[in-house]
């Protein structure tokens, strides 16, 4: 009887964000012996800091290709991703695409599969902020409509894909995996957490990276000036996203001294950083789930947020650009009257064991 070949996958990856989700299903994928996974590194994030370091830490061990895209705007990087990535995928003859998340190296890779015909998966699907002046709104909308499996953090998700008329049968709810690496990373993580120190007891930790915050010198003026008025308060800890540092400059904005401007960190030394602060103040869609999880009061400088369930459930509150919104919120969390995180149902630490199940199930049919 003839042996069948391994399932190929091509798993692209090409932000922070994007490592994080990769790791958990990267070591789901090697205890199943019917997967031949590649990592598809885009280059996205092209600063050492923002990518390699984290494959690295998080032993993301895999055959990799390098597309070296980096800098240009939205519908360039897109063009170039899209350009590059075609030809991998034809020389290589993967059975499925496997993508995560929002980011542009997301899209271009889904439109790529879409077109050649080559199945495609899509990991954290159904989010929806409804602000569509987000590219990243754009972008998991348009993924979730070529894909074909829709794998779901929660139930939520499921609502919304259902409401755009997505195949029930495409859609699998699998839970959260970026909870799945929070929590493998966290027990290891406990063990060192000495290690590393930071001078003060009680501090902030602040991240600021999206297009729509720091490309407007109107909105990033306000948040900055709303972050100086917090740090005569607390001391915050600034690791600063190249883009954001850049736009700082250009603008010639001034931080507080209080404001600790640090250079992007690993996963391990950033998670030792968020995890004893105060409070977060970010525009990040992963630290949303991630300080839910550990309980650590979570302030979001946007308007909207794709995981509504943390704004109820876990300890995320937006207040867009509002320095009173904001203060409010630090004072309650100064108070200890701040909310605490309920049963997070989509964080049982195993969405990456039942996507590649399903992954499986999909050969097999």
């Amino acid at each position: 009887m003839k042996k069948r070949k391994k399932i190929k996958l091509l798993i692209v990856a090409g932000t922070r964000p994007n490592f994080i989700k990769t790791a958990p299903i990267v070591r789901a994928i090697k205890s199943n012996q019917k997967l031949h996974p590649i990592l598809v590194h885009t280059g996205q994030h092209y600063d050492e800091e923002m990518s390699s370091v984290f494959l690295k830490e998080l032993k993301i061990v895999l055959p990799c290709i390098h597309l070296g895209i980096n800098k240009g705007s939205h519908a360039s990087q897109t063009a170039q991703i899209m350009k590059k990535f075609e030809k991998i995928a034809i020389s290589s003859k993967p059975d499925m695409v496997v993508v995560f998340g929002d980011v542009n190296s997301t899209l271009a890779c889904a439109l790529v599969a879409s077109k050649l015909q080559i199945p495609l998966a899509h990991v954290e699907a159904g989010l929806r902020s409804y602000d569509k002046k987000m590219p990243e709104e754009i972008n998991r909308i348009l993924t979730d409509h070529v894909s074909d499996l829709l794998f779901t953090p929660i139930e939520k998700a499921n609502f919304n894909l259902k409401k755009e008329n997505i195949p029930i049968n495409k859609i699998k709810y699998v839970g959260d995996v970026m909870a799945d690496n929070f929590i493998y990373q966290f027990k290891k993580y406990k063990k060192n957490r000495n290690k590393i120190r930071y001078n003060s007891k009680k501090y902030a930790v602040m991240t600021l990276h999206r297009a729509e915050n720091v490309d407007s010198r109107e909105i990033l003026s306000k948040i900055i000036k709303a972050a100086n008025l917090i740090a005569d308060k607390i001391p915050v800890y600034f690791p600063i996203h190249p883009r954001t540092s850049k736009k700082i400059l250009e603008f010639k904005l001034k931080l507080n001294e209080n404001i600790k401007a640090i250079k992007p960190l690993g996963y391990i030394e950033f998670l030792n950083l968020w995890s004893r602060a105060s409070f977060v103040l970010t525009d990040s869609g992963g630290l949303q789930i991630e300080t839910s999880i550990a309980n650590i009061p979570c302030i979001i400088f946007r308007k909207s947020t794709e995981r509504k369930i943390l704004l109820t459930k876990g300890t995320s509150t937006l207040v867009g650009i509002d320095p009173k919104k904001l203060q409010d919120q630090v004072k309650k969390i100064m108070s200890g009257k701040y909310k605490k995180t309920q049963k997070l149902p989509f964080c049982d630490g195993r969405a990456s064991e039942r996507i590649v199940k399903e992954i499986v199930k999909y050969f097999n049919r």
